[in-house]
């Protein structure tokens, strides 16, 4: 059976996208979705570069009021689920903690954006620098960020950081860095979160989804269970974008089931 819940997408509540959150839902629907959780950015803290308008700052009174009258408008046609993306850095894990307790989302996604206050989304990140030794670096952020928050229910793209390397994926395993990656796996699974397959990457030249096959399997083998499918779609055309390819993974790697929340709670759907 087709996968037709995505759990990673983003509109025009995203610093990074300009697409009308009516437009998401309705290509969504025409694909015979079942499920679409929105999954807006908040980054807080975000490095402001000269020259650059981003912005990651959610406002989310008014993305919670529009969510929910679409949700209203859309109910007899698809499940809306209203999620965030939240940014994490060590400085910022009150202030994350707080929005989390005063918003009922139902879905979030950790991610890891920037390292060291920088993002790597720039060429400028790596100069300098061996791109082993920076990939080292960020899945350690990680690891820092899964001992230390847990607020939020799978985390996001776990290796991110390759869509950007010079050099991508071509000489990254999860062999290379399975000392780091161990313990956050570990860690993410004793406390009850989960981890997303997220089919983005491939839009960037990856050979593989986020995160490579090795570590997905390494989470199953480890007694990983929670895993939700997402295409980090910021664009209508990006929506299930290689989910088919994403269902095969998932059996590959021995999963039975993938995951949808709503309200927080987790429920397993049969692949």
């Amino acid at each position: 059976m087709a996968i037709l819940t995505d759990y990673h997408t983003h509109s025009h509540f995203s610093g990074d996208c300009d697409t009308p959150t009516e437009n998401m839902i309705k290509k969504a629907i025409s694909l015979g979705m079942t499920h679409l959780c929105f999954t807006e950015h908040l980054d807080l803290d975000y490095p402001v570069r000269e020259g650059e308008t981003l912005n990651f700052d959610l406002n989310t009174p008014e993305y919670r009021k529009s969510f929910l009258t679409l949700k209203e408008k859309y109910k007899n046609e698809i499940h809306l689920l209203w999620g965030v993306e939240l940014g994490l850095q060590n400085h910022i894990y009150p202030p994350l903690h707080k929005y989390v307790q005063e918003n009922p989302f139902d879905f979030i996604i950790a991610s890891s954006h920037l390292c060291g206050s920088g993002d790597p989304y720039y060429p400028d990140f790596f100069e300098g620098k061996k791109e082993d030794d920076v990939y080292a670096l960020y899945f350690s952020s990680i690891l820092e960020n899964v001992q230390n928050f847990s607020d939020y229910d799978v985390y996001g793209h776990l290796d991110y950081i390759v869509r950007y390397g010079p050099n991508k994926d071509a000489r990254y395993s999860y062999e290379k860095y399975r000392d780091i990656y161990d313990p956050i796996l570990k860690t993410i699974i004793e406390k009850g979160k989960g981890i997303e397959l997220n089919t983005g990457g491939i839009k960037y030249g990856l050979k593989e989804l986020h995160p490579c096959t090795a570590v997905l399997k390494r989470y199953k083998e480890l007694g990983g269970e929670i895993i939700t499918v997402g295409s980090d779609a910021h664009k209508p055309e990006n929506l299930l974008h290689h989910f088919s390819r994403a269902k095969m993974v998932l059996e590959e790697c021995g999963f039975k089931y993938y995951t949808i929340f709503q309200e927080r709670k987790p429920a397993f759907i049969p692949l």
